[in-house]
């Protein structure tokens, strides 16, 4: 919900449609989401948030690509485009943390019912082999943390990526934010 409010809050150049679109799709898939969370039906949990999670990916990476021909088209104001950047680069940071945490060790549900699946990114507080840390596992913060540190270092700064798919995802999110700062120093430049 909160990414989809922030997508919102975009101008309307650089989404698809009213900016309140991703919002709107995102609640209407939310409510069959909340009766498969309270039926406990977990794969159609996974199915609707995987949903919920590409939809809102699509609307990033559409508000991106309008967001850089903003730039060269001159189509938006300094002040303007650099709230939208800065609303996208949060956007990102959020939309890969959720993404991070529903892909490591099958999502929350299987980490957390002592059947995960294999990792997807090795944390140092596991590599650390102190008995304090050997029931530890990620929490969402651990992942916010991840997305931050890729976002701003356009790498993880202290967790290991194990999986091809947690690599693509940490690829493209750091695409992402390349782009995104790329957008903010070319207008920055351009005033200058």
């Amino acid at each position: 919900m909160v990414i989809g409010i922030l997508l919102s809050v975009l101008s309307e150049s650089l989404t698809i449609g009213p900016s309140w679109t991703v919002l709107a799709i995102v609640i209407v898939l939310m409510v069959p989401m909340i009766v498969a969370v309270l039926r406990g039906h977990h794969r159609w949990t996974r199915l609707f948030a995987f949903t919920i999670m590409g939809i809102i990916t699509l609307g990033l990476v559409s508000s991106v690509s309008f967001l850089i021909y903003a730039l060269f088209a001159h189509t938006a104001t300094a002040a303007g485009l650099f709230r939208d950047a800065g609303v996208l680069w949060a956007v990102n940071i959020a939309v890969f943390a959720v993404w991070y945490w529903e892909v490591d060790q099958g999502g929350p549900a299987r980490r957390y019912s002592g059947h995960p699946e294999r990792s997807d990114f090795l944390f140092p507080q596991v590599m650390s082999g102190s008995p304090q840390w050997e029931r530890w596992t990620p929490a969402f913060l651990d992942y916010l943390y991840l997305a931050f540190n890729t976002n701003t270092a356009f790498s993880p700064t202290d967790t290991m990526v194990l999986s091809k798919r947690a690599k693509l995802l940490m690829m493209m999110q750091s695409s992402i934010s390349l782009l995104i700062v790329a957008v903010l120093a070319a207008r920055a430049i351009n005033i200058a």
